[in-house]
């Protein structure tokens, strides 16, 4: 598989990582060995970009991770981890602690969960709005010059939060949704992350699987299913969502391949500088997705493929509204 550079001078990462969120319970029901199969089946497919958080599973994801990467090579392994989201005993949200002592107390946590000497990249997975991001960042810096840490991402921030922490030290990249369905970074986000030389990490490609092309009106009936609270996936929503996924279905169908396939794709066209993270939890979904890597789409492909699907026409948001307060 081929390589992307993190930042000006970074270090290469797989053109495609694997987000293993979803293998920690948060979409429902899991398969413990199937997970560990399908990190297994990306390593051997050349992925080296594993994107990881403390609070997955509330430490679930990083232990599975660990047992995942037992007899492999620790530099075959790109770890990157999110930090700083306070969970409750029944998996709620409660608030963000990026205090430089929180962010040093997590990373130790982290290590040990891991079974690891450092972390590739270590992020704050929001902004903590009691805590300037200098201080956060400027602690997460502190681990890199001992050794714990080798580069710094963001997620989920502006560009006046972006370019304060650049100051205090170079950010490797910063994670944020980007998608068919979701095109806003390409406003102010994406022009000023070029300008200071930092990657983009695109998470929600499929946007929680609507553009798999495999979602269908009669799943929302699946309970285990978090993805119902999700705002495409309302009553009201889901419909226009997948209209807009059933033109796109024409293009994959034309071309032979499949929609997440082109979704992907789509992304990977963006730049060099722009890395996808797939959520693959099975096997047979991985190797789906690894098939965007071989597509060259012309510049007739990439225009027809936005028309299908106008990013006005997307019906709803990717979080719940009470999410997005912890968004800054």
């Amino acid at each position: 598989m081929k390589k992307r550079a993190l930042g000006k001078k970074g270090p290469l990462v797989s053109e495609i990582g694997l987000g293993c969120m979803g293998m920690s319970w948060l979409y429902g029901k899991t398969d413990r060995n199937e997970s560990i199969a399908t990190i297994h089946k990306a390593l051997e497919e050349g992925i080296t970009l594993f994107d990881t958080g403390d609070f997955y599973g509330v430490g679930h994801n990083e232990l599975l991770l660990n047992e995942a990467l037992q007899g492999t090579k620790r530099d075959s392994a790109f770890i990157a981890v999110k930090t700083g989201v306070l969970r409750s005993p029944g998996d709620g949200w409660i608030g963000m602690d990026n205090r430089p002592q929180a962010i040093k107390n997590s990373l130790a946590y982290t290590l040990q969960r891991l079974g690891v000497d450092y972390i590739d990249l270590y992020q704050p997975a929001r902004v903590d709005p009691s805590v300037p991001i200098e201080e956060t960042v400027g602690a997460i810096a502190d681990m890199v010059k001992e050794g714990y840490v080798r580069c710094i991402g963001l997620s989920e921030v502006g560009v006046e939060t972006i370019r304060r922490a650049h100051a205090v030290h170079p950010i490797s990249w910063l994670q944020m949704e980007y998608s068919l369905f979701n095109r806003s970074v390409e406003s102010n986000i994406l022009p000023t992350l070029r300008e200071l030389g930092i990657s983009l990490s695109a998470y929600g490609v499929l946007s929680r699987g609507l553009l798999s092309g495999t979602w269908s009106k009669d799943r929302m009936l699946d309970l285990d299913d978090k993805r119902r609270n999700g705002p495409r996936f309302a009553n009201e929503n889901i419909e226009k969502n997948l209209a807009l996924v059933e033109a796109l279905r024409e293009i994959a169908e034309e071309k032979q391949v499949t929609v997440a396939q082109l979704a992907i794709a789509w992304v990977l066209s963006r730049g060099e500088d722009v890395i996808p993270l797939v959520g693959a939890r099975k096997q047979s979904q991985l190797q789906d997705s690894l098939g965007a890597v071989d597509m060259n789409l012309s510049s007739n492909d990439l225009l027809r493929i936005e028309e299908a699907v106008p990013p006005e026409l997307v019906a709803g948001e990717y979080y719940p509204v009470p999410r997005k307060k912890w968004f800054i």
